[in-house]
C-alpha cells in the first residue's frame, strides 16, 4: 500500500485573513456579552425590592447576578 502526502501549505494571506476573522468573532462575542449584561441589569433594576426577594436577589445581587457570577 502507498501513502501520499496530502499536506499543502496555507494560501498566500489565508492566515491572515483568519486571524482577522478571530479578531472580529472576538469583538462580536465580546459585545453580545456586555449587551446581555445590560439588558439583565436593566431587567433587575426594574423590579420592586419585594419581587427581587420572592426570587431569592436583594438589590446588593444584581450587580452579581448580571455579570453572571454566582453563589
Amino acid at each position: 500500500m502507498a501513502a501520499f502526502d496530502t499536506t499543502r501549505p496555507a494560501p498566500f494571506g489565508a492566515i491572515t485573513t483568519y486571524g482577522f476573522v478571530q479578531v472580529f468573532a472576538s469583538i462580536r462575542e465580546r459585545m453580545v456579552g456586555w449587551n446581555d449584561t445590560r439588558r439583565t441589569r436593566r431587567a433587575l433594576n426594574a423590579l420592586s425590592d419585594r419581587d427581587l426577594a420572592d426570587i431569592g436577589l436583594t438589590r446588593a445581587d444584581v450587580e452579581r447576578v448580571a455579570m453572571g457570577q454566582h453563589g
